[in-house]
């Protein structure tokens, strides 16, 4: 079987790359031939010959479909965050996100509440829509990345964009680091939106005695920063479900997660991690974390058994493939 995921953005360090390439990977791994294309840069009239095209966002994935001189025929579409959770809602891009749902073979989401939000406004696809946890990456053992000594670092790895809400760790951080010193906060990911990134750089250099940006970093450099990190944050307005968040939990880090629901399907309060609402309970969090290292290693080490069972790459690739013959199966009746 020889298929083409197709997902936009491809060539930047976003989530949507990872989850692709981590799934391409595990396909292969299962004999399945795979071939990966952005469909935001993607300048041919016509995409490599396959069995079935797989594509990650299903609004994008339908503008590049309109751009093509001949028709999919059979296609899968996994349903992101940004599709989900604004696309959807979005009475410009509505139509053409419920469209290339109604003409895809299957369509995949990551958990139950995808699934109950999308057949709330398609029940028609309820027989052709299969929930699938992402996987999460296990990253080689590597040296630590270098940080100064007796530092507690706080990871944030984000695309820099207005709904990954990156300004609000700074803000939120600010007034503890002013009663622990040794608090450090690390940015990692790139600038997807211009004005965001102007936001993010000039507070990052109003406080570059404890903040550092690091920019776009490949993915096989993360292992060794969040070998190096103390705990993770995610602080998105919406989250489809966040790959960063899954690995640093399968690499035994705690996290704190703003209370979205896609934060809230793979976090649980304070066993796996920590959610919170506002800033108060962000500020009360961070602060545990930081005084004990025992409660540290506790919810790290739940956050990584969590990982192992609900989150195994090669299930994932394995119900991938279940979807994918479904589908094939489907178009040849």
């Amino acid at each position: 079987m020889k298929v083409v995921l197709a997902t936009p953005y491809y060539h930047q360090a976003r989530g949507n790359t990872v989850t692709v390439q981590r799934i391409s990977e595990g396909l292969n791994h299962l004999g399945i031939d795979t071939e990966v294309i952005s469909v935001t840069d993607y300048h041919k009239a016509a995409i490599p010959q396959a069995d079935l095209v797989h594509g990650f966002n299903a609004y994008h994935f339908y503008k590049f479909m309109e751009t093509l001189e001949s028709e999919i025929k059979n296609y899968v579409i996994t349903f992101t965050g940004t599709d989900l959770n604004h696309d959807l809602d979005n009475s410009e891009r509505r139509n053409d996100v419920i469209a290339s749902l109604l003409g895809a073979k299957a369509v995949h989401v990551f958990d139950g509440k995808a699934k109950q939000k999308l057949l709330s406004a398609l029940p028609q696809i309820e027989e052709k829509l299969f929930v699938i946890s992402q996987g999460a990456s296990d990253f080689q053992t590597a040296h630590p990345f270098p940080k100064e000594k007796d530092t507690f670092v706080f990871l944030l790895p984000a695309g820099i964009r207005k709904v990954k809400n990156v300004t609000s760790a700074i803000k939120m951080l600010k007034p503890l680091h002013k009663k622990h010193p040794e608090i450090r906060l690390w940015l990692v990911g790139p600038v997807i939106e211009e004005e965001e990134g102007i936001k993010v750089n000039n507070l990052v250099k109003q406080n570059e005695d404890w903040i550092k940006y690091f920019g776009e970093v490949s993915h096989r450099s993360m292992g060794a920063i969040y070998q190096s990190s103390d705990t993770i944050l995610n602080t998105s307005h919406s989250e489809g479900q966040s790959s960063a968040i899954l690995e640093a939990m399968g690499s035994s880090l705690p996290v704190i997660v703003s209370g979205n629901q896609g934060n809230r399907n793979i976090v649980f309060h304070e066993k796996t991690g920590f959610i919170y609402e506002n800033e108060i309970e962000f500020t009360r969090y961070a602060e545990l974390l930081l005084t004990d290292p025992s409660l540290r290693e506790k919810i790290g080490l739940a956050g990584k058994r969590y990982v192992a069972s609900h989150h195994s790459d090669t299930k994932e690739a394995e119900a991938v493939l279940a979807m994918y013959e479904h589908a094939l199966n489907t178009s040849s009746h």
